[in-house]
């Protein structure tokens, strides 16, 4: 039996790589281009500063990357939330140069609520039946706090412009 190296070569035409993911970009965007796809949000961390928002959609065999571009977000009626499950439309799209594909998305609807979310409405029970939200143990805000705590530089014109408002209007203990 001859080695992988002896092996003849096959009628199969040469391509390079570059030639082989602008193929594959083709037949994935001509065949899936327009989808709609149920799945639960998962690692959305708010809109880039860019405007545009990222973000992954799952379910328990797989996930897919989705971004929701600027000018389609401010237009959408369900904005992306972490955990919870929607149904979205939109065109899947490759990037050649690495090999990956997303779905570009221009509408979301719920679909109900994704696992994250009854997680969280476990849990909201859970602590309720210990009684940690009954009225009895809810006090009321102070007109003012004691204490305010500032997270800024120590030094600068920024903590003393804080520390001088905070002196003239509310006299307060501040931390820094």
């Amino acid at each position: 039996m001859p080695a992988l190296a002896e092996r003849p070569t096959s009628n199969t035409p040469e391509m390079t790589v570059g030639e082989l993911s602008g193929a594959l970009k083709r037949t994935i965007e001509d065949r899936f281009g327009f989808v709609r796809v149920r799945g639960e949000i998962s690692n959305f961390r708010g809109v880039h500063t860019s405007g545009h928002a990222y973000f992954c959609l799952k379910d328990e065999n797989a996930r897919i990357d989705a971004v929701v571009w600027k000018g389609t977000f401010s237009k959408l009626k369900t904005k992306p939330q972490e955990g919870l499950e929607v149904i979205a439309t939109g065109k899947i799209t490759t990037f050649p140069g690495k090999s990956s594909y997303q779905i570009v998305i221009e509408a979301i609807e719920p679909a109900g609520i994704g696992a994250l979310m009854a997680l969280l409405e476990a849990r909201r029970k859970a602590l309720g039946a210990e009684g940690l939200f009954d009225e009895s143990r809810k006090r009321a805000l102070p007109y003012l706090p004691r204490v305010i705590g500032v997270v800024t530089s120590p030094t600068g014109a920024v903590i003393r412009d804080i520390l001088h408002r905070i002196a003239d209007r509310f006299p307060r203990h501040v931390l820094v």
